[in-house]
């Protein structure tokens, strides 16, 4: 581990660094910064296609065509390194604004381009909204799309080979913790792999919104500039080129409703994880599973016998930080005051945290999952301690029979207290006055097969 890591405040830069480090990319100042910039050239780029009457000449006289111009402009932020972002903070230590600092620093590679008669159309008519709410959800969305999706689908398929795997193993199922009606393994995961693929569903449908409308929405100085263009049609194909939707009417801000509901979604993900977790975690304290350990790993600092579900814990501590940031950002998001305040603008940047946590409880989930090996031994001792979960079955045969009060003859049997074995149900069937046909029925019937489809 690095000084930096060692010293780092949060342990997303610090002890998880390196589970967190792909977010980088996306939610670091740079990755701002680099957005901010990608959108500001895209967006002029786009004013030289309608063209605008004074671009309508662009480039003209610099021995360059439109598209080599277009090109070396988008090399801008395309080949944008760190040491050429932090120009950006040196210009933002004078402007004391950020998305200031941003044009002019676009500027500047205007005048090396030699294209400065056009450069007062870097940010033309544009508020900082307009480039800071189209930035950060391209973040989020390209963060979700190649960091976030593919770990959890990962996930998925551990899941789906283990249901696939463990489809026959006969277990007890547990309601209100106690023993009931046999169920199996394999199915237990799929419930939670049919849970996570409904969300997935939901999540990948919902679209990601920008704000792109001038200074109180209204796309006021395009207007005044230029009335006869059709600037809502403009910003609603130029935000959708970026791969965004924008929303319409707005005031300065985005109103972040549709931003709510991704990280709503997100959190319902996570709060399925948080299940699968405390799930598995009583499993493995009931020896259903066992885990797989490394030669010179220790369990416990204490007692060299345990071996600690903590990789399980770890992902239920991680899922449930997410939760808490995405659930203040769902709620605060949305809210601001008149056309706009700036409470959202501190909170905006912490967007990459939740979703660092649920990198880091997917990377300790994937480890857990794959540790874990089943113990059929603990399975099949704790359905042999428990045959009174057939009484079910047993009562229901008996009501299709029309056998007389067949759920009390069964509670009686049951709940006296004493052990019911194997021998316990055998002589209950004998003694019942029923065909020979239904007690072959009733014989057949075992916790091992009682387990329904």
């Amino acid at each position: 581990m690095d000084n930096f890591s060692l010293m780092a405040v949060s342990p997303i830069d610090g002890r998880y660094a390196s589970k967190a480090a792909p977010l980088r990319e996306y939610f670091s100042e740079f990755a701002l910064i680099r957005n901010r910039v990608r959108v500001e050239i895209e967006y002029f780029i786009a004013l030289c296609s309608i063209p605008l009457p004074q671009l309508s000449n662009f480039g003209e006289g610099t021995g360059k065509t439109r598209e080599e111009l277009f090109a070396a402009l988008r090399d801008i932020y395309r080949n944008l390194t760190p040491e050429e972002a932090s120009r950006v903070k040196e210009i933002e230590k004078v402007t004391n604004h950020d998305v200031k600092a941003v044009e002019y620093f676009i500027k500047e590679h205007f005048k090396a381009l030699e294209i400065t008669p056009w450069q007062e159309f870097v940010h033309f008519g544009l508020t900082s909204q307009d480039i800071n709410n189209t930035s950060q959800p391209i973040m989020l969305k390209e963060a979700l799309e190649n960091e976030y999706m593919p770990r959890l689908q990962e996930i998925l398929s551990i899941l789906r080979a283990d249901a696939l795997e463990w489809k026959d193993v006969t277990m007890l199922a547990r309601t209100h913790g106690q023993p009931a009606t046999p169920t199996r393994m394999g199915k237990e995961i799929e419930v939670f792999i049919a849970r996570l693929e409904e969300q997935i569903r939901q999540l990948s449908q919902l679209t990601y919104p920008a704000k792109f409308g001038g200074a109180t929405g209204n796309m006021n100085a395009h207007k005044i500039a230029y009335p006869d263009i059709d600037w809502p049609s403009f910003a609603d194909s130029f935000v959708s080129s970026l791969g965004l939707k924008r929303s319409c009417p707005t005031t300065q801000i985005e109103h972040y409703d549709n931003l709510a509901a991704i990280f709503d979604c997100m959190r319902r993900i996570n709060t399925i994880l948080i299940d699968l977790c405390r799930d598995v975690w009583t499993y493995i304290s009931m020896e259903y599973f066992r885990q797989k350990v490394a030669k010179n790993e220790v369990g416990s600092s204490a007692m060299p016998h345990k071996v600690n579900p903590i990789d399980f814990e770890n992902a239920e501590g991680n899922l449930g930080m997410a939760d808490a940031v995405l659930t203040f950002l769902s709620m605060k998001l949305p809210v601001s005051r008149l056309q706009r305040d700036l409470t959202d603008s501190t909170v905006l940047r912490n967007v990459g945290v939740p979703v660092a946590h649920c990198l880091i409880s997917f990377a300790s989930l994937k480890k857990g999952l794959g540790k874990l090996i089943l113990n059929r031994e603990a399975i099949d001792a704790d359905l042999h301690r428990n045959w009174a979960v057939v009484a079910e079955a047993l009562q229901t045969i008996l009501r299709r029979e029309n056998y007389p009060n067949p759920y009390e003859t069964l509670k009686n049997l049951t709940r006296t207290g004493a052990a019911i074995d194997e021998d316990t149900i055998a002589r209950f069937v004998e003694s019942l006055d029923v065909p020979e046909t239904v007690k072959e029925e009733l014989r057949a019937v075992t916790p091992w097969n009682y387990t329904g489809f």
